[in-house]
């Protein structure tokens, strides 16, 4: 009876013992710790917008001040939005973004974002250089992941060594933001870290965003305007650059309003751009958009058919949908940047399945029709796309090696690339020096 009892006793303080353990480690972590910093242009004069990430509550602060100057000798305070994830757990997120303002043009910074709940690493950026005469250099790519990113390491490298002054990223993040929660997403933004929060690092969407009508994408960047990252533009040097989502052709099922809308911003924003003044300060008009017009890939993408949805628009729809060759023809786009492909692809200057090469000895210097780049072969975990055997006619040179691009803006007249293979450890495979001395639609005549 009494060995009962005391059996009994101590099964009692074994289980309370248990339910203590259990509670104590229920426990979460307080995660007010700032993580996934990087940097944008916020498409104002003299600004950059710093954003970042924390999965609790804290406030929006960054501290800054000009390099080899007083530490932190700048207070900036921002604002915080919260991204609930649509997957099952819905995990919350707190989004951070502090535009800092009247910078030194050209001048280099060191910052550090978070609150008193938690500070970052020190990290430091040049604003940008406001001059039509800066002469900016650029690494553009597409379709990199958090598995396989090859290009990456590399790209970490010559990040801080100084070579680049904007980083061009032509959509598909991570494979994919929105998976396990959101966190491959997070992963992939810790990634980057080591070049955005250095860099300014500018984004359109692709189709690997689509997850809940784009949320990831919308919600984890900060481009200029008012869009949610969608389509922009913005002024760097000689150039004016153009942002837009290819995705709209695709993911009618998130509205077919968004197409027209985006339509109509382009030609409203191309045509300011061409206004005589603005064309004379900034003679580049660049595009960039994720799935391209023309490829001569093997995988029956869009760019494979004659009857592109980028290129040609949709008869599916109602009213019919416009495609963007003839309105980036019409206001004399001079290089459109793609990716999608995980290949690389230089085209000769093309419009209309037509090839309008300066000369036959020049191929670039006054095309007579756009130059398409495009460049997804950073590195994912869907590997390399192949190509048909026989290249187009519009094809000038092609690689299946991972990746990416190079591109100065030397001036108002000659612009200059370079694609570097990862797989021959940097090697320069292509380069290609385009030369208008006449910007516009009157230098296709």
């Amino acid at each position: 009876m009494i060995q009962a009892l005391y059996e009994e006793m101590r099964m009692c303080v074994l289980l309370c013992l248990c339910a203590l353990i259990s509670a104590v480690r229920c426990v979460l972590p307080v995660q007010t710790q700032p993580e996934q910093v990087h940097v944008s242009y916020p498409g104002v004069k003299n600004s950059m917008l710093v954003t970042w990430s924390t999965a609790d509550e804290a406030e929006s602060v960054v501290e800054y001040g000009l390099w080899g100057g007083k530490l932190f000798s700048h207070t900036a305070k921002g604002n915080t939005s919260v991204f609930i994830d649509g997957g099952p757990e819905n995990r919350t997120m707190y989004i951070h973004r502090v535009t800092l303002t009247d910078l030194i043009p050209a001048a280099a910074y060191v910052y550090h974002c978070g609150s008193g709940a938690g500070w970052s690493d020190i990290f430091y950026f040049t604003s940008l250089n406001e001059s039509v005469s800066f002469s900016p250099r650029f690494a553009l790519f597409g379709d990199m992941g958090n598995e396989n990113p090859q290009s990456l390491s590399r790209l970490q490298k010559e990040t801080q060594m100084g070579m680049y002054d904007v980083i061009l990223h032509i959509g598909d993040f991570a494979y994919d933001m929105h998976e396990d929660n959101g966190r491959i997403g997070d992963e992939f933004m810790r990634q980057i870290e080591s070049i955005a929060a250095y860099t300014p690092y500018m984004t359109c969407p692709g189709n690997h965003e689509w997850a809940y009508n784009f949320s990831h994408y919308r919600s984890r960047f900060s481009m200029p305007g008012h869009t949610e990252n969608l389509w922009y533009s913005w002024n760097i040097g000689p150039a004016h650059i153009i942002s837009f989502s290819t995705e709209v052709y695709f993911y009618l099922d998130y509205g077919l309003d968004l197409l027209f809308r985006q339509y109509e911003w382009l030609q409203a924003d191309l045509q300011e751009a061409n206004r005589p003044e603005n064309r004379a300060q900034r003679p580049w008009i660049i595009t960039m958009g994720h799935r391209p017009m023309y490829c001569s890939n093997d995988d029956g993408d869009d760019c494979t058919q004659f009857q592109s949805y980028v290129r040609l628009g949709r008869n599916d729809t109602q009213p019919v949908a416009p495609g963007l060759e003839d309105l980036f023809y019409q206001y004399g786009v001079d290089l459109e940047l793609w990716a999608h492909e995980h290949t690389y692809e230089r085209l000769w200057p093309v419009y209309d399945y037509k090839v309008f090469n300066g000369s036959s000895e020049e191929p670039y210097v006054n095309p007579r029709a756009p130059v398409h780049i495009i460049t997804g072969s950073a590195g994912c975990r869907e590997k390399h796309d192949g190509f048909i055997p026989e290249p187009r006619d519009w094809s000038a040179f092609r690689s299946t090696d991972y990746g990416y691009t190079r591109m100065r803006l030397i001036n108002n007249t000659h612009l200059y690339l370079q694609q570097v293979s990862d797989d021959q450890y940097g090697k320069v495979i292509d380069q290609m020096m385009l030369v208008k001395e006449k910007h516009g639609a009157h230098a296709w005549r």
